[in-house]
């Protein structure tokens, strides 16, 4: 049996794809008013309008229902939720249950990731049994059966493969990873890198601008992940360089869209405020600066960024600041330094 908890636009499209497939699911919601909801009208008219929701998805807002006999249980709620949805549910998971966070965000108070948030909330689950999901998985499209990739990781390789292959459907290809850190900072970090792309666009300031940036951003979130413990190369897959092509492309991304709309001159309380979804970019950005504050990282879009959302600069200031910042080597820095030279 497989659970899921959370009912926003990722939640329901893997609770739709899964359940046509005909796995059985447990999908819970937060209250008995919204699992309702869902059961009466057959889809989420919210989050995912169009979409059928198939029979084989048991709705329920009650998480011992959904969670006792549940074998994975997947974790697809914003991050700012991520540790009330753990206590939540704690007293029901099995120990041996394997939770995996489909999650991309950090804490934005401690920056903590998401596989840290579940070790702590429920320090009886099984070694290895914590795991994250991420990639490049717009949810539209997936929810409408177009082909996607992602990666699952976890510490226990046969433990990840036996989840994989719960998880796995025709067109939802799933690859495995050994790098928890590496794999889910890539999916938190490219949300703020998909802010940016969305300011170049507003700003029109061309493909060749927008290509240096993202580059650049991939650099930083290597030198991040590097001084967490993560390999360097998971940031060139799909939870990395994979995930932010799709998001930092797509008109359907919301953190793209944030920074599109702030290069336009709306204020970030007025774009989030329109938004239904949660623009997981603006907290990790928070979280971001915070972690290479303490670890003496460099990331210098990551926090010219953190100042214009937190009103400390313009967009078009943070333009200049980038474009007059000192020339250095393209891969200066621990990340990109070959064992063999270190």
């Amino acid at each position: 049996m497989i659970a899921i908890v959370g009912t926003g636009t990722w939640g329901t499209t893997l609770a739709v794809q899964l359940a046509q497939a005909n796995r059985p699911i447990h999908w819970l919601a937060r209250t008995d008013g919204e699992a309702n909801r869902l059961r009466e009208s057959g889809e989420n008219s919210r989050f995912l309008p169009g979409i059928p929701i198939p029979p084989a998805a048991h709705i329920t807002s009650d998480p011992e229902a959904a969670l006792a006999k549940s074998y994975l249980v997947l974790l697809v709620v914003p991050s700012e939720a991520m540790r009330r949805n753990l206590r939540w549910i704690a007293q029901y998971l099995p120990a041996d249950s394997i939770v995996v966070s489909a999650t991309k965000g950090l804490d934005a108070e401690a920056g903590k990731t998401m596989s840290t948030l579940i070790r702590e909330e429920l320090p009886e689950l099984a070694p290895g049994h914590a795991m994250v999901l991420s990639g490049p998985n717009l949810a539209r499209e997936i929810a409408k059966g177009q082909p996607a990739a992602a990666v699952l990781a976890g510490t226990d390789a046969g433990l990840t493969r036996q989840a994989r292959e719960l998880l796995m459907l025709p067109r939802f290809r799933i690859y495995t990873s050994a790098d928890v850190f590496g794999v889910e900072l890539g999916g938190a970090l490219k949300n703020v890198m998909a802010i940016v792309a969305g300011i170049c666009d507003g700003l029109q300031i061309g493909d060749n601008a927008k290509a240096a940036l993202l580059t650049r951003g991939v650099a930083e979130m290597t030198r991040l992940g590097v001084a967490m413990g993560a390999d360097p190369l998971t940031f060139a897959g799909l939870a990395g360089l994979g995930d932010l092509m799709a998001t930092c492309a797509s008109k359907q991304s919301r953190n793209r869209h944030v920074g599109e709309q702030l290069a336009q001159g709306k204020s970030l309380d007025e774009i989030l405020e329109s938004m239904e979804n949660v623009a997981e970019g603006v907290p990790t950005t928070r979280a971001a600066v915070r972690l290479a504050r303490q670890l003496d990282v460099e990331l210098p879009i990551t926090e010219l960024l953190h100042d214009v959302l937190s009103g400390g600069t313009t967009v078009a200031q943070a333009t200049i600041e980038l474009l007059e910042r000192a020339p250095r080597d393209e891969l200066d820095g621990p990340a990109f330094t070959p064992a063999t030279r270190r």
